[in-house]
């Protein structure tokens, strides 16, 4: 069995933060963002959890068609 690749990084190339330090693009607070790239997937599960969380309540969040 193969290892699992990690997940992708939900970046959307709309990068700026808000008054709480959360990214207007991916909803993903600055320290998210700088440790993404230190996560296993477990740990970037919960951030997507939350990203999503945080695009619902705003009414940022699109749902897929």
């Amino acid at each position: 069995m193969q290892p699992e690749r990690p997940l992708a990084s939900p970046c959307v190339a709309i990068c700026a933060l808000d008054e709480q330090d959360i990214c207007i693009g991916c909803q993903r607070t600055a320290a998210e963002i700088t440790l993404w790239g230190r996560m296993d997937n477990a740990e970037r599960r919960a951030v997507l959890l939350r990203c999503r969380e945080r695009a619902e309540v705003s009414g940022n969040f699109i749902p897929a068609p």
